[in-house]
């Protein structure tokens, strides 16, 4: 799986999976007033999706290239997002933030987060291999996308994808799914 350079980021999901494995418990919010925690707990969940998840061989681009999430549309993170992965690297490489208003060009990116009101029906089919997708709510991954956050009971959940994942050539750890809300095979 992918080596993140902190370690503090290690034990962070590690204390996350401990934590939904040992009580079902995930973290809790208030909808208006804590609706900044919710996007820096999924800013904190893409990139240690990335521990857990093999992109396909080819498709990371050079070496000295950076490991780029995407917000395509509107972007609900705020500064959150770059907040969390400032100073972070994934597979060796830096991670950068790009924010999008159209679908970005192949190989460009390495997730690809879709806000939940951003249609990503067109943009989806044709990604092709290498960028995991991951959105709001349900309907994202019965439309093909890979990981969707789902907030249930104030708790920030998300449901994957597996087939839609391996046709796009990633392999996804036992440990991710298993505290997956509900897999999709």
């Amino acid at each position: 799986m992918a080596q993140v350079t902190r370690i503090g980021s290690r034990w962070r999901m590690a204390a996350l999976i401990c934590v939904v494995i040992a009580g079902g418990l995930f973290p809790r919010f208030s909808a208006k007033a804590e609706e900044p925690l919710e996007y820096r707990l999924k800013a904190v969940f893409l990139l240690d999706f990335t521990k857990f998840i093999d992109w396909p061989p080819g498709t990371l681009g050079s070496p000295d290239s950076p490991f780029n999430i995407c917000v395509l549309g509107n972007n609900p993170f705020g500064n959150e997002l770059d907040q969390v992965v400032s100073g972070e690297s994934v597979y060796g490489r830096k991670v950068a933030i790009r924010k999008l208003d159209a679908q970005p060009a192949p190989g460009s990116c390495q997730i690809l987060f879709v806000g939940r009101q951003d249609d990503s029906s067109g943009v989806l089919a044709e990604l092709g291999r290498g960028v995991l997708t991951v959105g709001e709510g349900g309907e994202f991954v019965r439309g093909g996308g890979m990981i969707s956050f789902v907030v249930e009971n104030r708790r920030v959940r998300f449901d994957i994808n597996q087939a839609a994942a391996e046709k796009a050539g990633f392999r996804l750890s036992s440990k991710l799914l298993s505290v997956a809300k509900s897999v999709t095979r």
